[in-house]
């Protein structure tokens, strides 16, 4: 651990899992999509991919990604929210860990694709952003892909402003290694363009 305390767990004092969960099955229930990141990761992948979701939560997406037919790993450092998935998914491997740690989790490195979706980067402890993309990138084997999805306002953020740049966290792609492959604003492909307030992104790790 960082000691650091992470943005999340200052808006939810890390017990919002059941809440969160709740949250989803009402919307499933009333007929929206909640399977949007899961469709949109697995377009970008072959079957049978070894995949990390990055700040799981309740493991909605990992869940779906595995029926999907590929092979996920969750951490996460809210254990409210790994209870739920644990409960959930008993047989996925599910980690309760710091991001900007990752190595200390005794991971396989080699992964196709890592997944930091649901705001997962804006609500990092402040100044560990960097240090968790470096860890990210250093998860994927050759080739492999970092996926995000980040609110750019206050609008698609819990927060009252926004905490990272997309010029930042660019900049600590390219630090890292990554380089920017594909970006959108929603998570159904919709066309980026400057100003919007939400961005999916699609870097890559090179393959030599």
């Amino acid at each position: 651990m960082t000691g650091q305390r992470d943005r999340w767990a200052d808006l939810t004092g890390g017990q919002a899992g059941e809440e969160y969960a709740q949250r989803f099955a009402r919307l499933a229930e009333s007929g929206h999509d909640i399977h949007g990141e899961a469709a949109f990761c697995a377009a970008l992948l072959k079957p049978a991919a070894r995949i990390l979701d990055a700040g799981c939560g309740t493991g909605r997406i990992a869940i779906r990604l595995t029926e999907l037919g590929h092979y996920c790993t969750g951490v996460d450092v809210d254990p409210s929210m790994l209870a739920v998935a644990r409960r959930d998914a008993p047989t996925q491997e599910w980690l309760l860990g710091d991001l900007a740690r990752l190595d200390a989790l005794g991971l396989n490195p080699g992964f196709d694709l890592a997944l930091a979706a649901g705001n997962v980067i804006p609500l990092l402890a402040p100044g560990t952003e960097p240090a968790v993309v470096r860890q990210l990138a250093a998860a994927l084997r050759p080739g492999g892909l970092l996926v995000t999805g980040m609110g750019l306002d206050a609008a698609h953020l819990p927060l009252s402003e926004p905490s990272v740049t997309l010029a930042e966290f660019d900049h600590w792609c390219t630090q890292s290694g990554l380089t920017l492959r594909q970006r959108y604003a929603t998570w159904s492909g919709d066309p980026y363009d400057e100003g919007c307030g939400y961005a999916v992104s699609v870097h890559s790790r090179p393959t030599t």
